[in-house]
């Protein structure tokens, strides 16, 4: 037996009793994240940020030897998806990695794969 909400299905599994609720809310919001850390550019300015900590758009674009816009709009997705959180000092934005985030999606991808 299904039900459905335009933002969830919750399936009745009849043999074991059973109720499983999918959030499609969450499951788009999950899938946007996992999108976010599965390419190569931004896998490369993961790397970077985990050795040097905290860096601004402009050292992550000269180290990676890319255009500042490139290494932005990579920043911007990597920061939508709250992989990288952001720091002010003056007129200048720092980025670091959030490594509670990392952590998170780390357990996720591992519960998902496990057989």
């Amino acid at each position: 037996m299904e039900t459905t909400t335009s933002n969830s299905l919750l399936i009745s599994h009849e043999q074991t009793k059973e109720t499983t609720k999918l959030d499609f809310v969450a499951i788009k919001s999950a899938a946007m994240t996992l999108r976010a850390i599965n390419h190569k550019l931004r896998q490369q300015i993961v790397k970077l940020l985990d050795e040097n900590k905290r860096m601004n758009v402009t050292d992550i674009y000269v180290k990676l030897r890319l255009e500042q816009s490139v290494a932005s709009q990579h920043l911007a997705i990597l920061r939508r998806a709250n992989i990288v959180i952001t720091d002010r000092d003056g007129k200048f934005i720092h980025y670091k990695l959030n490594y509670e985030k990392l952590n998170d999606i780390s357990k996720f991808v591992a519960d998902l794969v496990k057989k």
